[in-house]
Order: structure tokens, then sequence, then C-alpha cells
């Protein structure tokens, strides 16, 4: 008996929702998606706490693009909320503590050093590379007047190495100088954290937004489904549930889970959150605020800011703390750890994918590659153009 359907798509987040959407609506094909968590919207699943205040479950998702087939297509699926993301750095100096936009720019260049000296600099700067531009750690450094020199100097110790050590769980000498090389200084008064054409939230949230995509006729959507307990791939055949399948297969989570890690587990960085819930309207200065120099946690999150929920006071914030992903029960894998070690590593799972024409890998986890969500929006909706040519 053959399967009732024509593709198999495991995973519920941007790149399966997507993909499943397309090709049932536009390939006109059955498909189904097998789902691992209980809820669909992969990590930008968003929900109410139990006080009322709506959360980013796995870390805070503000949606940009500059991608207007992206932006059209989700805009199907959702109105949105007005919304310009901004961050600052908390840091420590002798005054008590200081709030710099980040990236850091001229409004920044003016808390640390005052309006006089900022002013020189930034009349330097911007006639040595222009205004609005963003300028490199390494360009500064390599400018030959001291005070831009002294300035990169400044932003790698207070904005960047220390944030960088927690994130990563390295050792400043461990900091790859590349990643180092292109920390920016921005050239201007903006102040948001992306420059993007399109930016905003979904207005009810992300979650009604993935359910709308997944509400389709020839979509069936399994949640609470492991994959590998369906899906067998058996020399050259791909089998669901014992028998074989010979339709699409497009797979979204971890690359080294599908082959049962043979060759050892890919590394990542994981993510703890710590949410509080506090008795005022707003906690905080801004959506989120970078620690970068000291305590434990990269970054604070108050929701309030990115939904625009008014709800009087209550706030919900959280805390991020970053360390290694094990590959216990319940951790999620979040950022890739890229070098040449491990790209190897993941060049024999992609070997082993590619054996099975009909399975595709998509998405962070399954290419072992850091994405932004319309970047993944934009690499589903092609691999669909490619599908149904």
């Amino acid at each position: 008996m053959d399967h009732p359907f024509d593709c198999l798509v495991i995973g519920a987040g941007m790149a399966g929702a997507i993909c499943a959407r397309e090709l049932a609506e536009r390939g006109r094909k059955k498909v189904l998606v097998l789902e691992r968590r209980n809820h669909v919207g992969g990590n930008a699943y968003d929900c109410f706490d139990q006080t009322g205040v709506l959360i980013h479950q796995y870390g805070p998702h503000i949606f940009h693009t500059n991608d207007k087939r992206v932006f059209d297509f989700l805009s199907r699926f959702t109105h949105w909320r007005s919304y310009e993301h901004q961050v600052v750095a908390n840091i420590p100096s002798q005054e008590g503590r200081l709030e710099l936009p980040v990236p850091f720019n001229l409004i920044s260049m003016e808390v640390v050093f005052g309006k006089e000296k900022a002013a020189s600099l930034a009349k330097r700067l911007i006639a040595a590379y222009g205004r609005e531009k963003k300028v490199t750690i390494l360009e500064l450094r390599q400018n030959p007047d001291p005070d831009i020199a002294d300035l990169a100097r400044y932003v790698y110790e207070h904005v960047f190495v220390h944030y960088t050590m927690k994130q990563w769980g390295q050792r400043p000498e461990e900091i790859d100088p590349n990643t180092t090389a292109r920390v920016p200084v921005f050239l201007s008064e903006d102040s948001r954290y992306f420059q993007d054409v399109y930016q905003g939230m979904p207005q009810e949230g992300y979650t009604p937004m993935f359910e709308k995509l997944l509400d389709h006729p020839d979509i069936t959507l399994e949640l609470g489904t492991d994959a590998e307990k369906r899906l067998t791939l058996e020399e050259a055949r791909v089998l669901l549930d014992g028998r074989p399948f010979h339709g699409t297969v497009i797979y979204t989570g971890a690359a080294d889970e599908l082959f049962s890690c043979k060759y050892g587990r890919l590394p990542y960085r994981t993510l703890d959150f710590r949410f509080e819930t506090h008795p005022a309207d707003f906690w905080q200065s801004h959506g989120t605020v970078n620690y970068t120099v000291d305590q434990d946690y990269t970054r604070i999150t108050e929701f309030k800011y990115l939904t625009g929920q008014e709800l009087p006071g209550v706030t919900t914030i959280m805390k991020e703390y970053s360390r290694a992903y094990t590959g216990a029960e319940g951790e999620v894998p979040y950022y890739a750890i890229i070098n040449e070690e491990n790209n190897a590593l993941y060049g024999r799972y992609k070997a082993e994918a590619d054996r099975f024409p009909q399975l595709h890998l998509l998405g962070r986890l399954a290419e072992y590659k850091y994405y932004n969500m319309d970047a993944i929006a934009a690499r589903a909706l092609a691999l669909c153009d490619d599908l149904l040519k």
C-alpha cells in the first residue's frame, strides 16, 4: 500500500512551515509535517505566561528583512506591528553604569567621551569613512589617528570581547581574529539594531502566524511526534513507518541526529533562560539590554517592548545564559560552532544525506549554519521553486 502523502516535512519551524505551505498550495501536494515539540513555530514560538505577558519561550525573535518576496509571503498570514528594535550595552563606569546603543554609534561615542571629544572624533571619522557607514574595528585600528585607534580599543574591550567570551565560552586569545575584525562602529545617530526596509512583529504573535501557515487542507500536522521513530534511511531507500516512501523529504532538524550521531555529535552552544515577573509597567530601558562586561548572563529581554502589550503593573523579563550543548534531554542546540574541524564533521553527515536524492537538508540545524529568520524563509521559498519546476 502506497503512502497517502507526496511530501514529508520534518519540523514545523520557519523552514518547515513555509515548505509545507508552498508544496501544498502551489504544488498541490499532500504534505505530512512531523514536529517533535507539542507546538508549531520552532524557536520562534511565543505564548502567554501565567501573568498574561506574551513571551518568546526560546529567546527573542525580531523580524526584519530587505527581501520583499519574504515579507509579502509572510504578510499573507499575519498583520504586522511596527517595531524597530533597539539594543543597549549596560556597562560599569566610574560614574555608575552607562547604557550605550549597540552597534556602537555616534550617540554611544557621546555617552562615553562627552560631547566635545565625541564631536571631534565624529568629524574625523566621517571625513575618513563617510557618514552612515559601518566601519570595522580592524579598519579603525589601522587608522594613523591615535584617538581613532583608542576608540577601536574601547569598543573591543567594552562591547565585544567579554560578551563574546560569555557567548562562546572562549578566552580572548581563542576568539577568531577575523570575527573581531568585523565588529562595526556605525557612523550614524541611527540607534536601531537593524536598518532593514521591513521591520516588525506579528501583531497577534508568531504562533498564530505559524498556525495560519500550516492551515491548509492538504497539510497534515502531527505534533509531539519524533521523526526518528517514523523515518528510516536504509541503504538507498527512505522508509516511513517501515514502508518505502518515494516522495520528497525536507528535514529541518539536526543533521547529526538524522544519522544517530554515528560520527560524533556536532558542537553547539545552548542557552538557559531564566524568566522573572516584576510588578512594574517596565523593568528596563529597552527591549534588549546586553551585559557586555560583567554579570553571568549575556542579555536581558523585556517582552512588552517587543510585543507592544498594554498590561499595566506587570512585566516579564528573561535573563539569557550561554553554555556548551551536551545533547541532554530538554537541551536545545542554538548556535553552531563554526570552524574547520566542525565543518569537516558536518561534511560527513551531509555526504550521508546526499546518498538520498529525495532528501533535502534545510535550516540552521540541518545545514549547520547561522541564519536569520528572513534568510531561512528565503531559502525555503527557493527550495520549493526548485522542487516545483
